[in-house]
C-alpha cells in the first residue's frame, strides 16, 4: 500500500491543475480570469458574479448572463460595491453612471491588456 501511495505521489509531483477560466466580456472580447479575484454573488437578483484585478484596477461584473468591463476602478469602490446593502442600486448609482460614459467606462478610460 505504501508503495502505491508513493507511486501516485511521485506521479502527481510534476502535475499542474488548470485554474484558468476564459469568459466573453461585452465590448471587450474574451478575457482570461487567471489574475482576477472572483466572487460568486448569491444575495442579488441582478449581480451574479464579480471579478476584480486589483493591480490593473479592472472589474468585470456578470449581470444576469453577460459580463461587462469597468476600467480604472479603485479598490475602495469595488469593496464598497461588494458591501453595499443593495448591489444593484450601488451599481446603477456609482458604477454604471449615466448615459454611455459612466465613471469607469472602458471606452473613455485606460483599458488594460492581458
Amino acid at each position: 500500500m505504501l508503495r502505491f501511495i508513493l507511486l501516485i505521489s511521485s506521479s502527481l509531483a510534476g502535475a499542474t491543475w488548470a485554474t484558468a477560466e476564459t469568459v466573453d466580456v461585452k465590448y471587450y472580447a474574451q478575457l482570461d480570469l487567471e489574475t482576477f479575484a472572483c466572487t460568486e454573488i448569491t444575495r442579488s437578483s441582478f449581480v451574479n458574479r464579480t471579478c476584480y484585478d486589483k493591480t490593473q484596477q479592472f472589474m468585470v461584473v456578470q449581470l444576469n448572463a453577460t459580463y461587462y468591463p469597468y476600467c480604472e476602478m479603485p479598490a475602495a469602490t469595488y469593496e464598497a460595491f461588494l458591501a453595499a446593502p443593495s448591489m444593484g442600486k450601488y451599481y446603477n448609482a456609482n458604477i454604471k453612471g449615466t448615459g454611455n460614459d459612466g465613471p469607469y467606462d472602458c471606452r473613455t478610460h485606460r483599458k488594460p491588456t492581458y
